[in-house]
């Protein structure tokens, strides 16, 4: 009894201790709640992204199709960004989070859904290795049948199953619905660190958070390299009959398993925010004693919480004061131009990283687990690294709005150095007979479209449709078998169990042994390898300093506006950025990729479907080439931001001080509150914005 009322007088003499604690505890409880969302939601990304590929050739459509898909994910994030972040700052924003973070596992396991609905994957009308021997793919000198020779019934039944299981779309609506599921996590995630981490350690605790989101790519990066060395239907077919190797075109890991898996751990990551309060630093008897408590409070000793639930209070929920916040937003100068620099950039980052699997796999012909691993066990680290250093050394320096500009510039600037030297490191094309040399090996070509026979195949029935490749001892790929005029083939298991034997096509290209041999696979880039490793170096560097200017995006948001509107700024924000960059992006980023393949595979309907070869230095010069078109008028657009801050400013240019603990802005001595701003009354119109 005596320990309740000692207790109770505690509580009453020192109720901002008290506070102090609880709120700490609350807090650290949503932080770590708030972690595991994140890695969920890095997870599931990073595997939309590295399974693009695979996607692509499972589906047999092109890029700017798998583009579509992708940029699903931010339609459905669209939907309902604006409404979330407006709204959803007046309600109960832990469980919200934990709705969207269930909603999102279960788009994760619909992706995955199609795998189980389809027939198995085939990668040419000969899968077998056994019949490909016996196939009439090989020149036959007295061969008068079409290789293409199927009966119209047969063509039709085969489209009408592909017209049937169109599931590509399947997929795109189950990212959609992933796309809704993640809309809550960040605009108010990050509203509620800002509103309760202790004083001036808001961008520590994003720092810190963003770094541990990071575990979820490495894991993500580590799945799908591991999954993409397995058979798509893994499990269902005999593997010894599968003769394509994960380096083949047409090869389709087992991207389903890490969907998957993804799902399940966003599952799991929603449970805890469904036990956490509204407000971390209120408990049920606090709650009910908070009345007098406050009494015994001054104005200028009121707890920032206090002042949040005075606010909320305040501002009414209806779509009139949803206009008039959105107007003020609007006609802020530093919120628009920042708006238009971070959508050029990260368009140029959701593009770029789109393909960049694809990317590697074409210049330096790595399989997909081998560009997954390397970007994401090499890169992550170390970006995981520039995200936490970004975040202290804001903190440590205590940066103004404007120094907090100028180092986003810097950053963006090195980065942007790196990514010019990208340009030295594009590869030639590999020799491929009929695509950039004529059949006999001789000559190049100057377009690929309709490459004329040559005497050395003149003679046989080919099918220039197939694709079959094989490497000649010349070191250069044929389209087929057939098409390198060999005439006869025998098993060998050292070379893909297949070699073909009596190739003229070889024979007449000027190569000097008698050795006149191919076998299955295409003729691998030796002479870029040492390219690949510059490649890798100068894409961590890049990482990195993109990495520390990450935290820099988020606070110069925050710091642009009111502190009551935090969570409609970054949900608008976020719209913009999604709809303009991660809908468009991988879309017209697919197109002009589109435009540099050299050999498309044929559907069963005689329509167009994915790539098996592009252009390799068109492809580089394309891929890189959008990239510096996004980045350059973003940085010139930096200066101007940095200009108009110092214009706002510019009745004092002082650098960081102090003023009675309290952090005091470039362009006026008076105090910044927590956020950045100095204090106004609440009834300051919301087109002045303080600053």
């Amino acid at each position: 009894m005596d320990q309740t009322l000692y207790s109770s007088k505690i509580v009453e003499d020192q109720p901002s201790r008290t506070k102090k604690t609880r709120r700490c505890d609350g807090f650290k409880m949503f932080l770590a709640a708030l972690s595991f969302a994140y890695i969920s939601k890095a997870l599931a990304g990073v595997i939309m992204k590295s399974s693009i590929t695979q996607i692509e050739r499972r589906f047999d459509i092109p890029s700017s199709f798998a583009g579509l898909i992708d940029g699903a994910f931010e339609i459905g994030n669209l939907l309902v960004i604006i409404f979330v972040s407006y709204f959803g700052s007046k309600l109960h924003r832990p469980k919200l989070i934990g709705i969207g973070c269930f909603i999102m596992g279960l788009g994760s396991i619909f992706t995955a859904m199609p795998h189980f609905f389809m027939e198995y994957y085939r990668y040419s009308s000969e899968d077998d290795i056994n019949s490909l021997r016996n196939s009439t793919w090989i020149c036959l000198a007295n061969q008068t049948t079409s290789l293409t020779g199927a009966s119209p019934e047969i063509v039709g039944k085969d489209c009408e199953k592909v017209s049937k299981s169109r599931m590509w779309i399947f997929v795109l609506m189950a990212n959609m619905l992933r796309g809704i599921g993640e809309t809550p996590i960040v605009p108010l995630g990050v509203s509620f660190i800002d509103d309760f981490a202790t004083e001036g350690h808001s961008s520590v605790y994003l720092g810190i958070l963003n770094t541990v989101a990071m575990i979820g790519p490495i894991i993500g990066f580590l799945m799908t390299s591991v999954f993409a060395r397995m058979y798509v239907d893994i499990g269902y077919v005999d593997m010894r009959n599968i003769r394509i190797t994960p380096l083949d075109a047409r090869w389709v890991g087992a991207w389903w398993l890490s969907f998957i898996v993804s799902g399940i751990f966003s599952i799991i990551s929603s449970i805890p925010f469904f036990f956490l309060p509204k407000i971390p630093n209120t408990s049920q008897r606090e709650r009910k004693n908070s009345a007098s408590l406050n009494v015994l409070k001054t104005d200028e000793g009121k707890n920032h919480m206090t002042n949040l639930v005075k606010q909320e209070k305040k501002a009414a929920v209806d779509m009139t004061g949803f206009l008039y916040s959105l107007k003020s937003i609007l006609t802020n100068k530093l919120y628009v131009i920042f708006l238009v620099l971070t959508l050029l950039q990260i368009s140029s980052f959701i593009g770029s990283f789109t393909y960049i699997f694809k990317f590697v796999e074409q210049q330096f012909s790595k399989s997909a687990s081998q560009a997954n691993f390397a970007l994401g066990i090499i890169t992550l680290p170390t970006m995981a690294l520039g995200m936490f250093l970004g975040g202290y050394i804001i903190k440590r320096f205590r940066l103004t709005l404007i120094g907090i500009a100028k180092f986003a510039l810097f950053t963006s600037s090195i980065s942007y150095v790196f990514l010019l030297l990208n340009f030295l490191l594009i590869c030639e094309n590999n020799p491929y007979a009929g695509l950039t040399l004529t059949y006999d090996g001789m000559n190049s070509v100057d377009s690929h479209i309709d490459v004329p026979r040559s005497y050395c195949n003149s003679d046989c029935s080919c099918d220039q449709n197939q694709w079959e490749p094989i490497c000649g001892k010349n070191g250069v790929t044929y389209i087929s078998p057939c098409l390198a005029g060999c005439k006869s083939s025998s098993a060998d298991k050292n070379l893909n169990g297949t070699v073909f034997y009596d190739c003229s096509c070889i024979r007449d290209s000027g190569f000097q042994t008698t050795n006149h041999s191919a076998h299955l696979g295409e003729c691998q880039k030796n002479k870029c390898q040492k390219k690949y490793y510059f490649y890798i170096t100068f894409q961590v560097v890049s990482s990195f300093f993109v990495a520390m200017g990450s935290t820099s995006f988020i606070m110069i948001v925050l710091k642009t506006v009111q502190p009551e509107l935090k969570s409609l700024a970054m949900g608008f924000h976020s719209l913009v950025i999604r709809a303009l960059g991660g809908i468009l992006a991988p879309i017209y980023y697919g197109a002009f990729i589109d435009k540099t393949c050299m050999k498309w595979s044929v559907t069963s309907c005689g329509t167009r479907g994915a790539c098996r070869v592009y252009n390799s230095t068109l492809f580089g010069t394309v891929y890189l080439g959008l990239n510096t078109s996004l980045k350059t008028p973003a940085l010139l657009l930096y200066l101007v931001l940095i200009y108009v801050m110092k214009k706002k400013y510019e009745r004092k240019d002082s650098k960081t001080l102090e003023n009675d603990g309290k952090v005091t802005d470039e362009g006026n001595q008076e105090p910044l509150n927590k956020n950045g701003y100095h204090s106004v009354p609440l009834g300051t119109s919301h087109n002045e914005t303080p600053f």
